[in-house]
């Protein structure tokens, strides 16, 4: 092997450790996200209901909030697979005393994934993951419901 190539233990140790944090921070977004929703809702929820307000309104406010946080927790979840992807990699390069890409935190780069070409990374894909469908779906269903209720109702 090439002394010039090997690369210190440390070094993998600090980029493993990036990752990681990268990682932690977009599950700690998504888990902080999914809270704020639940309790928007919940609150917002019980102001229009409490003050009389339409149910059109209702189902406007219902629908724009969970599609706003519903795509946002889809991109986080999303992104923590990506670094995921790049955590496996770089454990499995380093190995070969690879240093292309070293610090690289570019989650994107396909570069840094093993066997990209079979790996499916559109946001659908985690939007409609069996994680986020039923906390997001059932209050899609709801103002669904609410709108064919309105729409019938006339």
């Amino acid at each position: 092997m090439d002394n010039e190539k090997n690369i210190p233990i440390e070094v993998l140790h600090k980029e493993i450790d990036l990752i990681q944090s990268c990682i932690k921070r977009m599950a700690t977004c998504s888990f902080s996200l999914k809270g704020w929703y639940i309790s928007l809702i919940t609150l917002a929820l019980t102001l229009l209901i409490g003050q009389g307000c339409k149910l059109s309104i209702m189902r406007l406010f219902l629908f724009a909030v969970t599609t706003v946080f519903w795509g946002l927790d889809g991109f986080f979840l999303k992104t923590e697979t990506l670094y995921r992807w790049k955590y496996e990699w770089i454990i499995k390069v380093r190995k070969e005393d690879n240093d292309d890409f070293i610090y690289d935190l570019n989650p994107m780069r396909k570069e840094m994934w093993l066997e990209p070409e079979k790996k499916n990374y559109s946001l659908m894909k985690f939007v409609l993951s069996k994680t986020l469908i039923p906390l997001y779906g059932l209050p899609c269903m709801i103002s669904i419901g609410i709108l064919i209720y309105v729409i019938l109702s006339y």
